[in-house]
């Protein structure tokens, strides 16, 4: 006979907050979690969008606007979380992705200003609060884009990237302090969010909703590092063997 459930079986009676829950993946995500009767906190620049997912637990989901970029952030986060009376789960998905082969200076420092900076900020924050509390999960929305640097995306690639090796980093910090806390970075391929709605071309598109599912089951079997979906863990290993003096060479397609 089973005793009672306790807080590290699955997902169920857990606290999570959603960072970039107003769209795309961050969307799916949350209506997902609510669906599995947690208690959500969900967060982005647009607010509109997150009253949606308020109407469909109230009960059970707390809305704030966090904008990454702003110094304030990790405040408002410390907001969400009294709101939500703790925190169980930190879900970063907020993130931003141009192709810019002509290096325009405002996407790339607006990608690094998001997908860096912000990145950094935040999961900083939900690091520096479960430090505290003792244990606690952590878990991001990174790229297959990291695995190797792309020409047609160059700050994109490098921010997500970055967000890798911080993920690995805090890993092995955590683990030198002590502290239980988890992490599960997830690197889906491209998937059809208003994120890739810029008229270029993507193959092997992945539905918002099936990362979401993939994501969240990642998450309970702990996972250090996922990649969605096999045909993408298939190429990213490919990527990986290619030698740089290949790889510079490679005809990537540019926007049309």
């Amino acid at each position: 006979m089973r005793g009672e459930e306790t807080e590290d079986e699955g997902l169920m009676m857990k606290r999570a907050i959603v960072i970039g829950a107003s769209s795309g993946i961050g969307r799916e995500v949350s209506r997902q979690l609510i669906e599995r009767g947690l208690l959500v906190g969900v967060a982005a620049r647009r607010e509109e969008q997150l009253k949606e997912l308020v109407s469909l637990a109230p009960e059970r989901v707390k809305a704030l606007r966090i904008d990454v970029t702003d110094s304030e952030a990790p405040t408002l986060l410390r907001q969400l979380i009294e709101q939500l009376d703790g925190m169980d789960l930190y879900f970063h998905i907020a993130g931003i992705g141009n192709q810019n082969p002509h290096l325009e200076e405002g996407i790339e420092m607006r990608t690094v200003e998001t997908n860096a900076l912000g990145f950094t900020r935040m999961v900083g924050e939900a690091f520096r609060y479960f430090a505290e509390k003792g244990r606690g999960h952590i878990a991001a929305i990174s790229s297959i884009a990291g695995t190797k640097g792309l020409g047609p995306a160059p700050s994109y690639s490098a921010t997500k990237a970055m967000q890798n090796t911080y993920l690995q980093s805090l890993e092995q910090l955590a683990h030198l302090r002590g502290l239980d806390i988890r992490f599960t970075d997830i690197r889906p391929g491209f998937v059809n969010t208003e994120l890739l709605n810029d008229g270029n071309h993507y193959p092997l598109m992945l539905k918002a909703e099936d990362v979401a599912r993939k994501a969240i089951r990642a998450i309970e079997r702990r996972r250090h590092v996922v990649v969605i979906d096999w045909r993408w863990s298939v190429i990213t290993a490919v990527w990986r063997r290619i030698p740089k003096l290949v790889w510079r060479r490679l005809p990537l397609q540019l926007p049309r």
